[in-house]
């Protein structure tokens, strides 16, 4: 992987973490690259809020990944705080480096850290490469997830 930093992501990523989340056909319909600012908005709610982790991942000074890490207390599974991986992108240039592979060992070795006893995350019904990157991982599709739009 070499000279890959994972660190948290601060106002300047943001154009960056909104230009991939918008580089595909699902963030295409649902993203606006061209107002940062509720991005920059929930860049500060997400800063101060201990349980969140919105990182990215720098390689020769530049963002080429992102994702979010929520920690969870909770009361079911004997008091199990649990882990969700939220809204993951590698940049199309790094796509089958190994990033996205090295991005979901930090979430997981960061959620041990935290003490948690159970990773989550879902993907899209359509993001068949996904799912089969996430199972290659060790994840199982063991639920049907469910949401409303408010």
């Amino acid at each position: 992987m070499g000279d890959l930093e994972i660190r948290a992501a601060v106002a300047e990523d943001v154009p960056a973490i909104v230009g991939m989340l918008a580089d595909d056909p699902l963030g295409a319909q649902r993203e606006s690259p061209d107002d940062l600012g509720p991005y920059l908005a929930a860049l500060e709610r997400l800063t101060a809020d201990p349980n969140q982790r919105l990182v990215v991942a720098v390689r020769e000074g530049r963002v080429v990944g992102t994702l979010q890490l929520t920690i969870v207390p909770g009361l079911s599974r004997r008091g199990a705080t649990r882990s969700i991986i939220e809204g993951v992108r590698v940049h199309a240039d790094e796509r089958g480096s190994g990033l996205g592979t090295r991005f979901i060992e930090w979430a997981i070795e960061e959620s041990l850290r935290e003490n948690c006893q159970l990773v989550q995350l879902t993907s899209d019904n359509t993001r068949t490469d996904a799912h089969r990157f996430y199972e290659r991982l060790g994840f199982t599709a063991t639920h049907v997830g469910f949401k409303l739009q408010l």
